[in-house]
């Protein structure tokens, strides 16, 4: 398959010098490259970015606002090229060079890759991931974000936030400039998120994402997102967000632990 990589990316000292800033990024490991993707593959994705109210996947709740899709089959192909290139295993082994995490591979579902994307007002407020991929029995190690937001301009806002461990401080962010992409580690303290935005009609905050797996070993422990409120949000939004997240986490273990709702979905998987 051809590259779609920048190629000033994939020399083994380009390679190092990310390592290196990778490793050293607070408050969780992480790193931001400009001109990701070749700049005809990228103008073809933005060119061809899918409208809003095309995107089945709703999220709107007190913690997020935002659209996605992972149905390629409805995208312009140049979006299954990309996919296709983020799941070789030459993109893996540069993935793995730079965070230091072996043996990475993605999947082809919703928790492998897609498409985020926020019209006006949209945000989605600090959090943990899940873990895993339950269906594919992965666990969840690293976040891929290409953005493609052509002009955006930082009143817009939007930039994704690392913040500390305890939620006092968003610590650095990155602006979603057009062909940048994020590359983050995902574990229980790597909070991140974006604060609401405000842009002009027309605009929106657009992305392409890409989660990597390794397999999950036998001492694995589930862990599922969880939300934050932000230190400047209202006492009432933290007193419901706490109590949300703790009772959708508890429900969760429950039900599994009764055998009403697994976190393993292989056997159903497998009657397809």
């Amino acid at each position: 398959m051809k590259n779609l990589l920048n190629p000033d990316y994939l020399s083994e000292e380009k390679i190092n010098e990310l390592r290196k800033q990778f490793e050293s990024a607070e408050p969780c490991k992480h790193i931001a490259l400009d001109n990701f993707l070749l700049d005809d593959v990228a103008n073809k994705l933005y060119e061809n970015f899918p409208k809003l109210e095309k995107l089945n996947v709703k999220r709107k709740s007190i913690n997020e606002y935002k659209s996605e899709e992972y149905h390629f089959e409805n995208f312009h192909p140049q979006f299954s090229e990309v996919r296709d290139f983020l799941n070789t295993p030459e993109m893996y082994e540069w993935i793995s060079k730079i965070t230091g995490i072996a043996d990475l591979r993605s999947t082809y579902d919703s928790l492998g890759s897609g498409v985020h994307q926020g019209g006006q007002g949209s945000f989605v407020d600090v959090h943990v991931d899940i873990n895993m991929n339950p269906a594919a029995q992965l666990h969840r190690r690293i976040n891929l974000l290409i953005y493609l937001n052509k002009n955006w301009k930082d009143e817009y806002g939007g930039a994704l936030e690392f913040w500390d461990k305890d939620v006092k401080n968003c610590v650095s962010s990155v602006l979603p400039n057009f062909n940048r992409a994020a590359i983050m580690v995902t574990d229980e303290t790597s909070y991140h998120g974006y604060s609401k935005i405000n842009i002009p009609e027309g605009e929106s905050r657009k992305s392409f994402y890409c989660y990597y797996y390794t397999p999950a070993g036998k001492d694995f422990v589930y862990r599922d997102s969880r939300f934050k409120s932000r230190p400047d949000e209202s006492i009432t939004k933290t007193a419901i967000t706490e109590v949300k997240e703790t009772l959708k986490i508890n429900i969760k273990k429950f039900l599994k632990a009764i055998g009403i709702k697994s976190l393993d979905f292989q056997d159903k998987n497998k009657k397809k």
